[in-house]
């Protein structure tokens, strides 16, 4: 019997959620290796945004520190041990929270944080209410998309049927350009939007920011972004549900946009590489190969600048992945969105 075709942010949610409840995708040995893993540096500076951020927001105690998507907790415990060093007084105010459906992530993030966590969620839905920060780093990637290809003057939206690619008529398709070229893709996550204007909801109402930096395109666009991994190589996103990493280039302005629906100011998109520079991640990351040198471990001091220089340039992750920040309408431009 021919099996029924699953519409594509359906099967995308389904393989998503297997994926990461089965696995420990992270690092050298797992599947790919993501910002926090590559420097220290990385979490350290965000700890520090987030320390800047809450000073701005006029230091509330208690405030919410939230990470959504933590992987193994690395960046958050690079964020916490830089934030207890330079800034005590966010340190005591915080309380963090984890956004995370993965048991065994849950696991790994426990042993890496210990009892600095105040608890964990399914969803940012069930967050409790109060000012917050939010930190989402590779996030919004692996959140479903609905892809819809012109043709003959008409958009078919595409479902997956035993592996391949089969198009059905589109049924409350999001709008989309007329004037699209014959056999052009549109992508849309209608997943990403209501996030984003969930959290903008929140953001205008209880106060804070959220700070997004993800791989995407900071406008629209024509173009199939939909993507595997498996042991940091190319896979098919299709064959083998719930067994390789699956994600989509993150459209930014859509995410932007409904920031601003929701009540939210949205700063950004910038080149991460620019903003991590405006942090002065490179400046870290010196210290930190000088600190290695000093203690004799050269090779180490070396990887801590070929990590540091492969997040900021722009043929590392410097171009291709971007930074956005969503907050209270009343808050200054956060650190690295500054004007000009």
């Amino acid at each position: 019997m021919t099996a029924t075709p699953e519409r594509l942010d359906r099967f995308m949610a389904r393989a998503v959620a297997a994926y990461y409840a089965t696995r420990q995708p992270f690092g050298r040995q797992g599947d790919f290796i993501t910002a926090p893993e590559i420097s220290q540096a990385f979490g350290e500076c965000l700890g520090l945004w987030a320390a800047v951020v809450w000073q701005a927001m006029g230091r509330p105690d208690p405030v919410l520190l939230v990470e959504l998507g933590p992987g193994r907790g690395t960046l958050m415990a690079d964020a916490l041990r830089a934030v207890g060093e330079v800034a005590a007084p966010f340190r005591a105010a915080l309380r963090l929270h984890l956004v995370e459906a993965s048991p065994r992530l849950r696991e790994a993030q426990r042993a890496a944080l210990g009892g600095a966590v105040a608890a964990w969620h399914e969803d940012p839905a069930t967050l409790p209410d109060g000012p917050a920060i939010l930190l989402a780093n590779e996030f919004l990637d692996a959140l479903p998309i609905r892809q819809f290809v012109r043709r003959a003057g008409a958009w078919a939206e595409r479902h997956v049927r035993e592996g391949r690619f089969v198009e059905l008529p589109a049924e409350e398709a999001p709008p989309l350009p007329e004037t699209a070229p014959e056999g052009a893709i549109a992508e849309a996550s209608p997943a990403a939007r209501a996030l984003a204007r969930a959290l903008a909801a929140r953001l205008a109402a209880q106060g804070g920011a959220a700070l997004f930096l993800d791989y995407g395109h900071a406008g629209g666009g024509f173009g199939d972004t939909l993507q595997a991994v498996s042991r940091h190589g190319r896979a098919d996103p299709l064959a083998a549900p719930g067994s390789v990493d699956l994600t989509a280039h993150v459209d930014f302005a859509a995410i932007a946009a409904a920031a601003r629906e929701g009540g939210a100011a949205a700063h950004g998109p910038l080149p991460q590489g620019l903003f991590l520079q405006r942090l002065g991640l490179m400046s870290r990351a010196a210290i930190l190969a000088r600190a290695a040198a000093a203690a004799g471990r050269r090779d180490q001091a070396g990887l801590i600048l070929s990590g540091a220089e492969r997040l900021v340039a722009a043929e590392g992750m410097g171009r291709l992945f971007k930074a956005l920040c969503l907050c209270h309408p009343a808050l200054p431009a956060p650190p690295g969105f500054e004007p000009g």
